[in-house]
């Protein structure tokens, strides 16, 4: 198997569906964020209920970005201005890319504007693979 093919290939048929967009709701009324809200609540129960849904959290608005050589830049960000922003994630136990693409369609903030990113977990990191086949056999470190 080729590297491509593996790093590629979806852990578990896990995918991430992960959420962006700008503050959109703060344009919308009392009634119209009830509205949605509870849209969003039924579309999320519903994923629940099917038993696909592995895990599920909105990401806080602050954080930090760390880079550099040994992580000595350390910046304010995400930056919440930006609507590439990814505002929280859902973790989906499905067969195929198909399925997660179509309960991302199915999500109701589209129509306000977000972008679902759906992504397949990879089944390692392609790092760990090149090392592996770079390294003499036995000879790479575990973690």
């Amino acid at each position: 198997m080729n590297n491509a093919q593996n790093t590629n290939a979806p852990k578990q048929n896990e995918y991430l569906l992960l959420f962006r967009g700008s503050a959109w709701w703060k344009k919308l009324s009392a009634e119209e964020l009830q509205e949605s809200m509870g849209q969003f609540r039924a579309w999320m129960d519903g994923i629940k209920e099917r038993g696909i849904l592995k895990g599920a959290q909105p990401l806080a608005r602050e954080g930090k970005l760390v880079s550099g050589k040994h992580g000595r830049i350390v910046a304010d960000g995400p930056f919440a201005e930006s609507k590439e922003a990814i505002g929280g994630y859902f973790l989906l136990q499905v067969e195929t890319i198909e399925e997660a693409i179509a309960i991302a369609q199915a999500c109701p903030s589209l129509e306000h504007g977000t972008q679902v990113e759906v992504r397949p977990v990879a089944e390692e990191c392609p790092m760990a693979e090149a090392a592996r086949e770079l390294a003499p056999e036995g000879q790479l470190a575990t973690a």
